[in-house]
């Protein structure tokens, strides 16, 4: 009597789709890597961009403050002319200045970096120098300007850290092995990140 059972009948399939089972089998693992590493690689890229959108805003928020700031300062005629100057001139410099990080070279970073790290200087030697002035440091315009500049240059900072903690994480992960082999495939490179001012640990504050 012939046995019909289903072992006897798998028993009697083709061996030549033993390989390529096998084959199907590890092809689909691979996919799933590739797959999952580069959407992990995207979920961070994404991440990194988001931080950088608010970086940008804090800093596009803090030039816009500028103009009424020196507007204001400049209706004391005896006010110090050099000190108005340097911060105009360091606002013209750090709103010229447009990079996108994800395609931007250490040294082009590090120039924006610097660019706005003056404006932060210039802006806090402007506030410390108005100390010589009460009528000045007593106008309700200006009192309310340096109160939104200070929440600014804080949201700057608390923006700036949550762009390093999101590009470490980024970077971690696209330079291990075996991501690192997919990171070139794909055009994911290490990113730069801030870093403290020379000489200092901390954003220049804008508060007496």
């Amino acid at each position: 009597m012939t046995d019909t059972t289903p072992a006897a009948r798998r028993s009697g399939l083709p061996k030549w789709l033993v390989p390529i089972g096998v084959i199907l089998v590890i092809a689909f693992i691979i996919y799933r890597f590739f797959a999952g590493a580069y959407n992990n690689m995207v979920t961070y890229d994404e991440s990194t961009n988001e931080k950088w959108a608010a970086v940008q805003s804090s800093y596009q928020r803090r030039a816009d403050l500028i103009p009424n700031l020196v507007s204001t300062v400049k209706g004391y005629a005896d006010f110090e002319q050099e000190t108005l100057t340097k911060v105009i001139e360091a606002r013209a410099k750090a709103t010229s200045i447009t990079i996108d990080p994800s395609n931007t070279s250490p040294e082009q970073f590090a120039q924006f970096q610097q660019a706005q790290d003056q404006l932060s200087g210039a802006l806090s030697r402007l506030l410390v120098t108005v100390e010589r002035y009460p009528d000045l440091k007593a106008n309700q315009n200006f009192l309310e300007l340096q109160a939104e500049l200070s929440g600014t240059e804080n949201r700057i900072n608390v923006a700036r850290n949550d762009y390093n903690t999101a590009v470490k994480a980024y970077n971690t992960y696209v330079r291990k092995f075996p991501q690192n082999m997919i990171a070139g495939m794909f055009g994911f490179e290490k990113r730069s990140m801030f870093e403290a001012a020379q000489g200092s640990d901390v954003v220049p504050t804008v508060e007496f």
